[in-house]
């Protein structure tokens, strides 16, 4: 069954002084694969940039540069995708994959053995750092011989009962090790916590930025994080029966669920800094304000078009961070 989703991502900077120039980088537009195919993007700026170009980074992901040379006192930025979302791990057998202690050993040195590249995902990054605290956590959900997908499970529900959705909680630059002591925060924070159990334990975690529906079907409770950008984690679990041959399973300990097809992946990368919506430099503005929005819908099969069923909301609001860059919330 084929999900065909709209998603409408504006973000909005209003400066106190004009902004002369201005350049930024943009993971606005999803990936494409088996199971997400990427059928429209469009990229508006206003003021219309001097210069736009695209690129591919190592992992994948499709980014946009612009540069802004007029001077002004409000920028704004609209992304509008349309995907086509197939099911994935539908067939999911989390009991029936490798060991995790085998996974993790896979993954060490050996002298002439063959390089994995999922081996860089097991590293620490800026915004997960090593953590002993975070090894101790994750041991109860691997005990010896336990497969690796169901152990990262069983981790993922751990995390969503313990840890506590506010959106007031942390900042964008707050310590992982801060997030953790005080059980809350928001998705950026779940994914982080989650990313950086695994890696302590040898394995590897991916983490991904997106985009998730309001509502899902068949009238559940609304997901958490869903008027905004959204951060979830991928799990390295290959040989597991349900998952793609790449080994990565997605696992969303924001909403405690596997995603199916109500998840949009923008990029992955090893924390939020590889896959920030949007950052730049800019000369000028003094204080300034960021305003988000996200609205994300279902669309018509036939059409691909028309009034669709509405579940998505939108939300804005201005998120008071030190670099000027969104959350993932």
């Amino acid at each position: 069954m084929t999900t065909l989703l709209e998603v409408t991502h504006t973000t909005r900077y209003r400066y106190a002084v004009p902004v002369s120039p201005a350049l930024h980088l943009a993971h606005l537009q999803p990936l494409a694969d088996a199971h997400q195919a990427l059928l429209d993007f469009d990229l508006g700026v206003d003021p219309a940039p001097d210069e736009l170009s695209t690129e591919t980074d190592v992992w994948g992901n499709v980014r946009s540069l612009f540069a802004v040379v007029a001077a002004h006192r409000e920028l704004v930025v609209r992304a509008t995708s349309r995907v086509a979302l197939q099911p994935r791990f539908a067939g999911l057998q989390p009991a029936e994959g490798p060991a995790w202690e085998a996974v993790a050993r896979r993954l060490q040195y050996v002298a002439r053995s063959p390089w994995e590249p999922a081996v860089e995902f097991v590293q620490p990054s800026p915004f997960v750092p090593r953590l002993e605290v975070l090894r101790s956590y994750a041991r109860s959900s691997f005990p010896k011989g336990r497969p690796v997908a169901e152990a990262a499970l069983d981790l993922m529900h751990r995390i969503h009962a313990d840890f506590r959705y506010d959106g007031t909680a942390t900042q964008i630059d707050t310590p992982l090790a801060q997030a953790f002591a005080q059980r809350s925060g928001v998705c950026q924070d779940f994914a982080h916590v989650l990313a950086g159990c695994l890696r302590m334990l040898g394995l590897p975690a991916r983490y991904v930025s997106g985009y998730l529906l309001t509502t899902p079907a068949g009238g559940e409770p609304a997901f958490v994080g869903a008027d905004a950008s959204h951060a979830w984690v991928q799990a390295w679990v290959p040989g597991t029966p349900g998952v793609p041959a790449d080994g990565w399973l997605d696992l969303d300990p924001t909403n405690d669920l596997v995603p199916h097809t109500g998840h949009v992946r923008v990029a992955v990368g090893r924390d939020f800094g590889d896959v920030t919506p949007l950052r730049g430099v800019i000369r000028g503005g003094g204080r300034h304000t960021l305003t988000v929005g996200v609205h994300t819908r279902t669309l018509d099969k036939n059409t691909g078009v028309g009034p669709g069923i509405a579940q998505g909301i939108d939300k804005s609001g201005a998120d008071k961070d030190p670099q000027g860059q969104e959350m993932l919330r």
